[in-house]
């Protein structure tokens, strides 16, 4: 596996993460990408996008009417390491308190 796509699983599960501990499980785009800014997983909004676009389709998260982004059962099973999916990191013991 190439560091692109590590990087990749490690920002997708950043993102379920935002979304687990985000006020109603729900968060704008613009939040997510601060949020990824501050964990050192810089993405431009077009990439944003693509990732919310690739976890709405695996069915982890949807979007709302407003265009927020809500955590689903199935993503935050997977945010957690409940379950797998192979294109999201899963997380490290501990690293989900």
């Amino acid at each position: 596996m190439s560091y692109a796509e590590e990087v990749q699983k490690a920002r997708r599960l950043s993102i379920l993460l935002a979304l687990y501990f985000a006020p109603g499980y729900t968060s704008s785009l613009m939040l997510l990408r601060a949020h990824l800014d501050a964990t050192g997983y810089v993405a431009s909004v077009d990439l944003m996008q693509t990732e919310l676009a690739w976890l709405a389709e695996q069915g982890f998260t949807e979007t709302l009417k407003t265009g927020a982004h809500k955590l689903t059962a199935r993503g935050e099973d997977v945010a957690l390491g409940r379950s797998q999916s192979p294109g999201v990191r899963r997380p490290s013991p501990g690293e989900v308190a």
